[in-house]
């Protein structure tokens, strides 16, 4: 795994265990070899991610539409900085640029991409592994909810089991090494090779 998409607030949240995490990662990311490839801000958490991988002499890449950047939150520090015109064409850069998706905290906007690319998964669009890092039980009530998804038969348990749950970076990336997507995915079977 040679490039890991994070997704995170632009806020730091109410908890300092956020933050941590959020370093945590970084310094794990770096140590592993793993470029980061987030959103390119400064501020929020994903400004703590992306300071804390480069302080471990960790590479990082941003994506950035040019409204965010005019509006000068653009991380200067990078070890590049990809402009695109939309948050649509965001998320398309990240994901071209990416082996796997992480989710770290954060609001309406970090929800949007995780579902995307968790949808992509479940048709097929990319085999790629999606790990929730569940910092301060962030997630706990969302990993419920696919719970309920399943009891009402809106989502299967083996999709369900694609998203890689852990409350800590080490044990995530671990089980990123080792993932492999399932065989089946909505209305395709893959052949087995």
């Amino acid at each position: 795994m040679k490039r890991v998409s994070v997704f995170c607030g632009s806020s730091q949240g109410a908890s300092p265990k956020y933050t941590e995490s959020a370093k945590q990662l970084g310094v794990e990311l770096a140590k592993e070899g793993i470029t980061l490839v987030y959103g390119g801000s400064k501020v929020g958490i994903m400004g703590v991610v992306a300071n804390a991988a480069l302080e471990a002499g960790g590479e990082v890449i941003g994506v950035l539409p040019t409204m965010l950047m005019e509006r000068e939150i653009a991380h200067q520090g990078l070890s590049e900085l990809i402009i695109v015109n939309s948050m649509h064409e965001r998320k398309a850069k990240m994901e071209e640029l990416s082996d796997g998706f992480i989710v770290l905290p954060g609001g309406p906007g970090t929800m949007e991409e995780f579902f995307e690319v968790y949808t992509w998964a479940q048709l097929g669009e990319h085999q790629k592994p999606i790990g929730i890092l569940n910092s301060n039980q962030y997630y706990d009530k969302l990993l419920t909810f696919f719970e309920h998804m399943i009891e009402e038969q809106f989502l299967k348990r083996e999709y369900h089991d694609m998203i890689i749950v852990e409350g800590e970076a080490k044990p995530l990336l671990e089980k990123f090494s080792t993932y492999t997507p399932p065989k089946v995915t909505k209305w395709i079977t893959r052949q087995q090779t």
